[in-house]
């Protein structure tokens, strides 16, 4: 089985609600397509580094979440979080995943239907998103 890793180096964040202009018309807040922006330039620079085109068959997707430890906990709390004894809250894990894949659709894989697993960790650490694509 062949495998994809792409690294973005940062804090992750959710898949944000659509929104809602006063004449009705829907947009993509502002925060959520820069991220994806990011994540799918990220993703084409390792498609092209390995000379790959978009990946047409059925595939497994592994999302690591690695989420800062905030600075205004206790030492205890902190210790926690680093010995992975404490998970981040925020954002939901359905939100990364959806950030992931529709960043991804069309860059790592033709369409994100053609994924049959996926599996999404968040935990603390050194802020970071990870993902690897089996196929």
């Amino acid at each position: 089985m062949k495998e994809i890793h792409i690294f973005l180096p940062g804090q992750p964040i959710g898949k944000g609600r659509p929104r809602f202009t006063r004449m009705g018309r829907v947009y993509t807040p502002a925060k959520t397509k820069n991220y994806e922006m990011k994540l799918a330039a990220a993703g084409s620079d390792v498609m092209i580094q390995n000379q790959l085109d978009p990946i047409q068959c059925p595939c497994k997707v592994l999302i690591k979440a690695q989420f800062e430890i905030p600075k205004s906990w206790t030492k205890k709390k902190k210790a926690q979080a680093a010995a992975l004894e404490i998970n981040p809250g925020k954002p939901d894990i359905d939100n990364v995943a959806k950030i992931a894949l529709d960043a991804l659709n069309g860059v790592a894989f033709e369409d994100d239907q053609q994924v049959y697993d996926l599996k999404v960790i968040k935990r603390y650490g050194d802020p970071c998103l990870i993902i690897t694509v089996s196929y």
